[in-house]
């Protein structure tokens, strides 16, 4: 089974916000409305219909709760849709931060299949202000999607995208793990 979803996962040291999928994921905060990082890059390379949408998000369900997701148009983006979710403060992993964390992806991965979309790209949630380890981030990232893949045949494609080389390395050592 470890095969059939290896070839299912990707990696890309760049710029999500210039990837071509049909969705790109958002490290967003519960408030959904922007912010520093990558949220703040999304937001800004896709235009206001991103926060349009958020907006009408919040004012139906009062914003995004940690470990869960929303959808809105990719606006400018090349990505049609922006799955936005609110990873965990890191807390020294005393407060269900893995489970936490697990849930952002497997909650984006889900709403992907419900609208049936083939190609996600996910950032490093929870690994910039929110202080999450990059290297234990990295692992609970590759072990939920994997997982998710061995269910599941949407999506076909998830792509781990990469800002530094330090990421880049975690990433080539879990996924290098699930190859062998």
């Amino acid at each position: 089974m470890q095969d059939s979803t290896t070839h299912r996962i990707q990696l890309l040291q760049g710029d999500i916000t210039k990837v071509k999928v049909d969705a790109i994921v958002n490290a967003a905060n519960s408030s959904l409305l922007g912010g520093g990082g990558v949220d703040g890059a999304i937001h800004r390379a896709g235009g206001p219909a991103i926060l349009e949408d958020c907006r009408k998000i919040v004012a139906r369900q009062g914003g995004c709760k940690t470990g869960e997701a929303v959808i809105t148009t990719g606006g400018r983006l090349p990505a049609k849709y922006v799955i936005h979710t609110v990873g965990p403060v890191w807390n020294g992993g005393h407060k269900n931060e893995p489970t936490l964390l697990a849930n952002c992806y497997r909650n984006s991965l889900e709403l992907a299949r419900e609208h049936r979309l083939e190609t996600i790209a996910f950032p490093n949630i929870s690994t910039g202000i929110y202080g999450y380890p990059k290297d234990k981030a990295a692992e609970v990232a590759v072990q939920t999607v994997q997982t998710y893949l061995g269910q599941h045949d949407l999506p076909k494609q998830v792509m781990f995208v990469v800002f530094d080389p330090d990421n880049l390395r975690l990433y080539e050592e879990q996924l290098a793990h699930l190859k062998s």
